[in-house]
């Protein structure tokens, strides 16, 4: 589960994604997966990476046993926010993380003078539209309350989402930095109401639509979406989530083994499987 650190910063402290809510990613918890191989966990190199619970987390324990029979055992740490994965990364006590998209890495990064590259895209969090009190969106009526995210990044998401569906038109060249005040058509006066990201799900039965981040909604265990960001579209491509190291280590025998694990196709095949649409692989 972003430019504007500062708002994104925010975000975190609220997670995860408790998703948590990227849910997930304060306090950190370290998680070891079992050794099936005929080594003992003490033979074994340990790849330690810091990540959100879903579905990064359980992406990755998918893995664990492919890790094994290369000779590592991987330590999965999980986190509730989204800037001590990074930090602990820095500071050399994980190998990896995976939590983030490269906009919200580079911001963090410029922010906070880290040195953390991004070393391969595994999938991306459709933003959707979820039904509150109004179940299809050709039942809209003139006033409804859309709640979207109030960050940058997913707000500017969720209104080139409502503009796919036809709700909206924005100001061309709005992108993905598109705010409320880029709304050049609304034919419905469709009311905007902003919420901090990890807020929306839980406001969904006072508002008639609500654009919820992939992450979001699987923790909330909401029914599928009426409406899904385009697989093309430009969040898509700019947003996917990627496995990050630090700055010097994107060749060491670790991420080389940690990323080829991860962009399989059991990989492709677990995250079709389990996610339903809310969770795409990009690879």
């Amino acid at each position: 589960m972003r430019k504007g650190t500062k708002k994104l910063l925010a975000l975190s402290l609220v997670t995860t994604l408790a998703f948590g809510a990227l849910t997930g990613c304060g306090s950190a918890s370290s998680k070891s997966s079992d050794s099936s191989s005929g080594k003992s966990n003490t033979e074994l190199e340990t790849i330690k990476v810091g990540a959100c619970v879903t579905p990064h987390a359980e992406v990755l324990r998918a893995i664990s046993d492919d890790l094994e029979a290369k000779g590592y055992k991987l330590e999965v740490v999980e986190y509730n926010d989204y800037v001590l994965p990074n930090t602990a990364l820095e500071d050399g006590e994980l190998d990896a993380n995976y939590f983030q998209h490269q906009p919200y890495l580079d911001d963090f990064n410029k922010e906070n003078g880290t040195h953390i590259v991004g070393v391969g895209g595994v999938h991306f969090e459709p933003l959707g539209i979820y039904a509150g009190k109004t179940k299809d969106l050709k039942d809209l009526k003139e006033g409804a309350v859309v709640a979207v995210p109030n960050d940058t990044t997913n707000e500017a998401r969720a209104l080139l989402l409502l503009q796919q569906e036809g709700l909206i038109k924005l100001k061309d060249g709005a992108g993905l930095q598109a705010t409320a005040l880029d709304i050049e058509e609304n034919s419905l006066k469709l009311e905007i109401k902003e919420l901090e990201a990890a807020q929306v799900a839980r406001s969904i039965q006072d508002v008639d639509i609500a654009c919820i981040n992939g992450n979001y909604a699987l923790e909330a265990e909401l029914d599928a979406a009426i409406a899904l960001e385009s697989a093309e579209s430009e969040a898509a491509q700019t947003y996917a989530n990627i496995i990050a190291v630090k700055e010097g280590n994107e060749n060491t025998d670790k991420t080389k083994a940690l990323v080829d694990a991860v962009l399989s196709d059991k990989v492709r095949d677990f995250i079709n499987d389990n996610y339903k649409g809310a969770v795409v692989p990009v690879f």
